[in-house]
């Protein structure tokens, strides 16, 4: 006798000593009649999960016979409106799948070009972009003058810029997007997409800023640690360098990140003729003085002034003391 917790057996126990017989009797009745009906309703479970599962079996052996008899069906009009058909459903996998198929046997048919879009558009709805750019840049080569030729162009470009990576990484396929979205604009100058293309365009340009960008704020925190100058120069030279090509290849970059190079560039001018030698001292704070003109007139409002005042006030006042007397300080 198992079935009741907490050690309440053994009061049932003594309890059945004093019942009548007739009374145990009943009671055991009533307990076993209980048990076999939750017996009944576990089986009934059981049965109905049984009942479910074949069925879900029976639909899942049912669609892979489907798909293999479409699979290894020669109808390939059929398969082609059986892709078309998954396209509406948003089976996009599938579709491009069976567009892949249709594709050589379409060739040269009425079928051919818009299975070739299809293909492309499903493969991008997949999030496949990589198979989509492909798709779409053969659509418009070897259809230069189809139906979806401004389409397939400007969705080229759509994917590979899906593709590009983060700003450290490499940015091979943000030049790529560049480059297909100014050829979208060249050869389609008055589409309707054109602001919104030229928005996707500033947004890459930003993204390679914002990589050289991070390359010269990487040399700029380096700083006058020289193991990786191998071949002459220091850091700050270096940081210098890439923001000035950084701001000299990307004039449409937003302000404040232009603001963010300029300054780094003032930084890196005043730092390096902190740590300079004696002899070129004089000539590197020059350029810090020529640096804060040329900064507080493109960022007159600009929330560092009161840094670029202070790098001013001191670059004047060295070249003041130690440049010779015939040269004025501006």
């Amino acid at each position: 006798m198992a079935f009741l917790p907490d050690g309440r057996n053994e009061n049932v126990k003594r309890g059945l000593k004093t019942l009548p017989a007739a009374s145990c009797s009943s009671f055991i009745f009533c307990t076993f009649a209980c048990r076999s009906r939750a017996c009944v309703r576990v089986r009934k479970n059981i049965m109905m999960r049984h009942c479910l599962l074949l069925a879900v079996l029976a639909a899942i052996l049912g669609s892979c016979t489907r798909i293999t008899a479409l699979q290894n069906t020669r109808d390939f009009e059929y398969k082609y409106e059986v892709a078309k058909a998954y396209f509406m459903e948003g089976r996009y996998g599938q579709a491009g799948m069976m567009f892949a198929e249709v594709l050589a046997v379409m060739k040269g048919t009425a079928y051919a070009e818009e299975s070739l879009y299809m293909a492309a558009m499903s493969n991008f709805l997949n999030k496949d972009y990589d198979a989509a750019s492909q798709y779409f840049r053969k659509y418009y080569q070897v259809y230069p003058k189809g139906q979806y030729v401004e389409y397939a162009r400007y969705y080229c470009g759509l994917s590979l810029y899906n593709m590009t990576p983060d700003p450290r990484l490499d940015q091979q396929s943000t030049y790529e997007a560049i480059k297909e979205f100014q050829e979208f604009l060249d050869y389609y100058p008055y589409t309707s997409i054109k602001a919104n293309t030229q928005e996707i365009i500033y947004s890459l340009q930003d993204k390679l800023v914002e990589k050289e960008y991070l390359s010269a704020k990487l040399y700029f925190d380096l700083g006058s640690y020289t193991m990786n100058c191998v071949y002459g120069g220091s850091n700050y030279e270096a940081c210098v360098v890439t923001a000035q090509n950084a701001l000299r290849d990307f004039p449409y970059a937003s302000a404040g990140r232009r603001e963010e190079l300029s300054i780094m560039i003032l930084r890196a001018k005043f730092n390096l003729a902190e740590e300079s030698i004696d002899s070129k001292r004089v000539s590197r704070y020059r350029d810090c003085i020529d640096e804060y003109h040329a900064f507080v007139n493109d960022f007159p409002e600009s929330k560092h002034l009161k840094e670029v005042e202070r790098i001013f006030a001191k670059s004047t006042g060295f070249v003041a003391e130690h440049a010779p007397k015939n040269e004025m300080v501006d």
